[in-house]
């Protein structure tokens, strides 16, 4: 079975000082999460623009940059999963990222898809896949596998009857380039990730879990209704259906991110509410077998 793990970014609030982080890993051990994936960008001190930037978007990470990660997981009894970095970090200061992911004991660094570049332009899409490729050349020489993690703005087309992600898939190279791939923000613009799941096939060394609806009740002013981050098992994506093609891709680590919208304004409670269902996609598996 996969790792179960959290994603860091859940944790800004919750690891503001060395006592609460360790509250906070305690916690997540506790709920029965073995790894834990960490942000470059949370393991170092950030700068204020990349603290607002993540705080507008309903996902602060606070001043953890400042803590002994590696000591406090280790403390907790979590592996690392693996580091996300951006592909301008992995570039610049190869031998610096290769040491992190050492210190971690994680092979897996995983580039968090790039920030003004437009996902549109097949030639920027190409020279993306060349760069992503010298890079994981890089570091496969070290030992580590360089992975690429989706959001919403690969699912963009680059011609008629190709997307981004597609052209990404074609032009990168599986011995230097693979994938974490993340379910929810494909659902978001609208598209099947179960689909792009199968496409993956064993490219998919990861997978980012989350669960997508809302919790208004009552009746609505219109017909519509917002969707946002939910707990597992607690929206309304086939969340069944996409842990059985990860388990049968043969994921390494199964990561929760559920970002903002927790249950009670608490990424602890969240994360012990999605805990069950992945208790008992554990439970279904062994089941099957």
């Amino acid at each position: 079975m996969p790792i179960k793990a959290v994603q860091q970014i859940m944790l800004g609030t919750v690891t503001a000082n060395e006592a609460q982080a360790r509250d906070t890993l305690a916690a997540i051990r506790k709920a029965g999460y073995g790894g834990i994936e960490l942000n470059g960008f949370m393991i170092r001190p950030t700068g204020f623009m990349v603290r607002m930037m993540t705080k507008m978007a309903g996902m602060p990470v606070g001043r953890g940059g400042r803590l002994d990660w590696a000591a406090l997981v280790k403390e907790a009894g979590l592996s690392v999963v693996s580091v996300h970095e951006d592909l301008g970090t992995i570039r610049r200061e190869t031998s610096t990222v290769i040491e992190e992911a050492g210190k971690f004991g994680t092979k897996y660094i995983v580039v968090t898809g790039m920030y003004r570049f437009d996902y549109s332009d097949k030639a920027a899409v190409s020279g993306l896949a060349r760069d992503l490729n010298e890079a994981g050349k890089e570091l496969r020489q070290s030992g580590i596998a360089l992975l690429y993690h989706n959001h919403n703005c690969e699912l963009r087309k680059v011609s008629k009857g190709m997307t981004a992600y597609e052209l990404l898939q074609k032009e990168t190279d599986p011995e230097y380039v693979n994938f974490e791939f993340d379910s929810y923000w494909p659902t978001e613009a609208g598209a099947d990730a179960l689909s792009l799941m199968r496409q993956l096939g064993e490219r998919m060394k990861l997978y980012h879990i989350n669960d997508r609806g809302t919790r208004l009740t009552g009746p609505s002013m219109t017909p519509l209704l917002k969707s946002d981050s939910m707990e597992l098992g607690y929206g309304n994506m086939n969340l069944e259906a996409l842990t059985d093609q990860a388990l049968a891709a043969g994921v390494e680590a199964i990561i929760l991110e559920s970002h903002k919208n927790w249950v009670e304004k608490s990424p602890i409670k969240s994360l012990q509410l999605s805990a069950e269902f992945l208790k008992s996609i554990g439970k279904n598996h062994q089941n099957n077998e």
